[in-house]
């Protein structure tokens, strides 16, 4: 028995749709790969948002600065 990722209902080993909620219990392997793919591409982008936020309020701080 395995249980669906979506309800939690109790299916049977080999299923590949839930019983309850006809949700795909099986993913193939290429959209597990896209999804991975994406999730690194996600976090190179959050990555270097931080660093564009960081440098902008160092120029802003420093610019407040020349004119005290």
């Amino acid at each position: 028995m395995s249980n669906c990722p979506f309800c939690a209902q109790e299916n049977a080993s080999q299923a590949t749709v839930c019983c309850s909620c006809a949700r795909d219990m099986v993913v193939p392997s290429s959209l597990l790969a896209e999804r991975d793919d994406l999730i690194h591409k996600r976090d190179k982008a959050l990555g270097e948002l931080m660093k564009a936020k960081l440098e902008l309020e160092a120029a802003r701080r420093a610019k407040k600065l020349r004119y005290v």
